[in-house]
């Protein structure tokens, strides 16, 4: 038997291979509490799942026109004229349409590594070509991404450069948590990485720190991490916020000194929450009725705060949500009113609980990927508006201040992650894909977006092929050894662009003559040359490889956010128009056109339990990350399954809810509105506020008509911007109604590959312009 090092996005670990097949799979030794996640690759390295050999759907060699994507069959072909196809389909968009009709998508979720790191590798090929229509931001965070340099100057508040839990542990008197600490979360970070550090450090926090989880969910932080549990109305955290900084004013227990000195427009921001600016007092009774909490219960907490250490965290759903920038400026401002920017163990935060590795020690680990390149066409949209881009050809939209028009997309390439997962309004979406005139996919699994393509390209895993992992945030270098054999006929990212590359005339632009494991040497040799320049010594390559990792050194000093420009506003000025922490920005009001208010406002989310739609559809529907895999990855595994009840995802639902609608324990339901439906099975749960439903994300999405088979929420999530400040997702603002389902539920097809037909058959027909098929 035979083992190599190697790391998902769920950890590292060391593979044990025994001719040419993995055997079993060992937690890496330095890792305090490996997740289970790893159990998978035995089972998935070769699942019938996989995508084992290049295939063409055979709608679009009879030039259907896209209309049966998602439902097609496929025909076997070899990768060269596999690679012919695609090839000369993007050559002939770019003559006829121009680069700006290429729209090359990815996600940062694919396969683990920074070499192989497929939305780099797209990109790479793309600019290589002269540009594409490319996508910024993304669908975790992408509101916050647009506005935080508006406010605070940075964007890496949400998660790159947060305060150190043992500072928190050491210093914090009270953890305030919108959206909670959900731990599942921390099971998982992009790139691959050594430790799971989480369980030692809440542990920590909760005997030394009050906790407060403002949630709907009382299980946004476990039973097993104490904490206090403040039930709160979905969409709602904004007006809550301003009801405490309207105690504080009212009390005058406000921090004024840190306003003047380190805030801009605080004077503006305390005329809207007194009434002077619309008449309306943010008081904790007009927060009651919107937020569901009692009065009393709000004068209180804003008053516990006072002359406390205090952090202000919130996870990163909160801004996935209508108008989700708001809680977030409203975080910073009650932070601000509190003076607790700057200081140990205070201010704010928002990202633990989202990812593994929030609140480590700031080990900035050195790591490299490929240079992606400039794209010359200079189109790009905001990651969540994909489907309004493949929509609406020519219209405007609006975004961090600037307008842009969508262009018209005749082809569509895919490498890395799922739009069928992330995205919202599923159908829309589906409406979106059957618009261009190819799709092609690069994909090691049968995913919902494989199903959707013309021309699928099967990709290597992570344990067919060598790279580097690691995470900023994590102090482990981890070597990525090849395990075993590309399994089937699938190719490494890399290799299927560099011959793509080589068949359009860029290849030297792309490969800069290098084979992908003289990319990993040259990548170490970047990652020595950033170690020796902080004063570490870098082991060889060699000694590095056989070793398996590199581990960073802990810091000297824990990092607190904003402590230097706490310490000094003027000589550590943030990149703000004011150089200070912006409570009113003129420039977002300006922008909008009023729109936006300048400040943190309540801004009606519209689909909330508050709206008048909710007499048709009275729940709220909330979609966590799901328990049992990362996203949708590896959703026919054993071990996500194990997860379901009647190959269902389970529905969590409050008692009364279900009781008046006739649904038990363990019943099958229907969830529906007017964008689609989808089913689940029931679980009663007491503390859910009632109103709320959890349905995770991940199911893969099997469509029937306007339905899906599955439990994929994203039939039902609504497909808009954030705002037209961040225009990030608001999967999080969605109403509902539930009903118990009676019937046999409906058979799941994506559970097995779609038809593929070997060349010569019959039935197959004649391939596109006159290809033989």
């Amino acid at each position: 038997m035979r083992s190599r090092r190697s790391a998902a996005h769920w950890g590292a670990f060391t593979a044990h291979e025994a001719e040419g097949r993995l055997v079993s799979i060992s937690p890496f030794e330095h890792d305090p509490h490996p997740t289970a996640l790893n159990s998978i690759w035995p089972e998935m390295l070769t699942s019938p799942m996989r995508v084992a050999r290049p295939v063409v759907r055979k709608g679009w060699l009879a030039d259907d026109g896209g209309a049966a994507r998602g439902e097609d069959d496929y025909v076997a072909i070899p990768w060269d004229e596999a690679l012919d196809m695609a090839a000369e389909e993007i050559g002939r968009v770019r003559r006829e349409h121009g680069n700006s009709a290429l729209f090359a998508g990815s996600y940062g979720w694919s396969s683990a590594g920074r070499i192989h790191h497929a939305r780099t590798l797209i990109r790479r090929f793309y600019n290589s070509l002269g540009g594409f229509t490319d996508q910024v931001t993304n669908y975790s965070y992408g509101a916050a991404m647009a506005f935080l340099p508006r406010v605070v100057g940075v964007h890496n508040a949400v998660g790159s450069s947060l305060t150190a839990f043992n500072t928190i542990r050491d210093h914090c008197d009270v953890m305030l948590a919108l959206g909670g600490i959900p731990a599942k979360n921390w099971e998982v970070n992009s790139g691959g990485f050594g430790q799971h550090r989480y369980e030692p450090f809440l542990h920590g926090i909760a005997r030394s720190t009050r906790v407060v989880n403002v949630s709907p969910y009382k299980g946004d932080i476990e039973d097993r991490f104490p904490a206090e549990w403040l039930p709160i109305r979905p969409n709602t955290d904004t007006a809550l916020l301003l009801a405490v900084m309207h105690v504080l004013v009212s009390d005058n227990a406000h921090d004024r000194d840190f306003l003047a000195r380190y805030c801009q427009g605080a004077e503006v921001l305390i005329a809207y929450l007194t009434g002077k600016t619309d008449g309306v007092a943010k008081s904790p009774a007009w927060a009651s009725t919107i937020t569901g909490i009692d009065i009393d219960a709000i004068v209180a907490l804003a008053r516990s705060l006072v002359g406390k250490r205090v952090l202000v965290t919130a996870n990163w759903s909160l801004q996935r949500a209508r108008h989700g920038e708001q809680p977030y400026w409203a975080i910073i401002a009650l932070s601000a009113m509190l003076g607790q920017i700057g200081l140990p163990g205070g201010g704010f935060a928002f990202g633990y609980g989202s990812s593994n590795g929030m609140g480590n020690p700031r080990y900035d680990t050195p790591l490299y990927g490929l240079p992606t390149g400039q794209n010359a066409a200079g189109y790009s949209i905001p990651c969540a508006r994909v489907a309004d881009l493949l929509l609406n050809p020519g219209r405007s939209f609006r975004f961090d201040g600037k307008v842009g028009i969508y262009p018209e997309i005749r082809l569509i390439h895919w490498a890395g992650g799922n739009p069928f997962h992330h995205h919202q309004d599923l159908n829309r979406l589906r409406e979106g894909f059957r618009r261009p005139d190819t799709v092609i996919v690069n994909e090691c699994y049968w995913t919902a977006t494989a199903r959707h393509a013309d021309i699928v390209f099967p990709a290597t895993t992570a344990l067919e092929r060598n790279d580097i992992g690691g995470a900023s945030r994590d102090p482990y270098i981890l070597a990525m050894q090849q395990v075993v054999p590309p399994v089937g006929q699938a190719r490494n990212d890399y290799d299927i662009f560099a011959e793509l590359a080589t068949r359009l005339g860029c290849a030297d632009t792309f490969t800069e003559g290098r084979t992908t494991d003289e990319w990993v040497r040259f990548a170490w040799d970047q990652i020595s040359a950033r170690l020796a320049r902080r004063g570490l010594e870098p082991p060889s390559f060699e000694r590095f490889w056989e070793d398996g990792y590199f581990e960073m050194p802990d810091p000297k000093d824990n990092y607190v956010m904003f402590a230097d420009f706490r310490e000094d506003p003027e000589q550590h000025r943030l990149p703000t128009p004011s150089g200070r922490i912006e409570l009113y920005s003129e420039d977002v009001a300006t922008m909008t056109e009023g729109r936006i208010p300048g400040h943190p406002a309540w801004l009606d989310p519209e689909e909330w339990l508050g709206a008048d739609l909710a007499a048709t559809y009275p729940i709220h529907l909330l979609t966590p990350q799901p328990a049992r895999r990362l996203h949708g990855q590896m959703d026919w595994s054993a071990y996500s399954r194990a997860g379901k009840v009647r190959e269902r995802e389970v529905l969590q639902l409050n008692p009364e809810d279900a009781a008046a609608r006739g649904i038990a324990e363990g019943d099958p339901v229907r969830l529906f509105n007017d964008r689609g439906a989808c089913f689940a099975v029931a679980r009663l749960t007491v503390g859910l506020v009632r109103g709320v439903a959890l349905l995770p994300t991940g199911a893969t999405y099997d469509p029937d008509g306007a339905s899906d088979r599955n439990s994929n929420p994203n039939v039902l999530t609504r497909d808009i911007g954030t705002s037209e400040l961040g225009q990030g997702s608001s999967a999080q603002s969605c109403l509902v109604e539930i009903e118990k389902f009676s019937g046999e539920l409906p058979e799941l097809r994506v559970n097995r590959p779609p038809v593929q037909h070997e060349r010569g058959e019959d039935e197959i027909g004649v391939g596109r312009k006159g290809r033989a098929a």
